[in-house]
């Protein structure tokens, strides 16, 4: 686990709230199951039904302002391990930021953009490259740029969006 990170299983280290609005909400894209990666709020729906999740738990936590909510996402945009910090926008065709808008009703969320490159063949075999395990190279520039991603939410939640944006876009 990551130096100041916190167990959701540990609930003597979770910060208590009732019925109050959380500071931050972060959820981490992919499909359910032991093979994907681990995220601090997991949607257990399949990509496309992101939504269904990610809408319940915005309630549930009182995420009133939905720039306070973060999905972090892979990206067929950017080189692997290339990372951008985005609030509101386009969805780039990406079905689980499409799903979550539907159910929200709005995409004025931050996204963490984790790059894992342009499939070979086109966009239309994105999901095929999405789901298949990365080269050596790219899973190590994968792996830095999750790293980077997780100081890029501390970094939102201490200095805000703007601030994170200005830090992790410029590269």
């Amino acid at each position: 686990m990551r130096r100041g990170a916190r167990s959701l299983g540990a609930a003597s280290s979770v910060k208590q709230h009732n019925n109050t609005p959380w500071d931050l909400l972060v959820v981490g894209l992919g499909n359910p199951g032991p093979k994907y990666r681990v995220a601090l709020a997991f949607p257990q729906t399949y990509m496309n039904e992101s939504g269904r999740s990610v809408g319940p738990l915005v309630k549930r936590y009182g995420i009133d302002d939905l720039t306070k909510l973060v999905v972090v996402h892979d990206e067929l945009d950017l080189d692997p391990g290339r990372l951008k910090v985005k609030l509101g926008g386009g969805l780039a065709g990406h079905n689980g930021l499409r799903s979550i808008k539907a159910h929200l009703h709005s995409d004025e969320f931050a996204r963490i953009r984790i790059g894992v490159g342009k499939p070979p063949g086109g966009k239309e075999r994105g999901v095929d490259h999405v789901l298949a395990p990365p080269s050596k190279r790219d899973r190590e520039l994968i792996a830095v740029c999750v790293e980077e991603a997780a100081d890029a939410v501390e970094m939102m939640l201490s200095d805000g969006i703007d601030a994170t944006m200005a830090r992790y876009n410029q590269r």
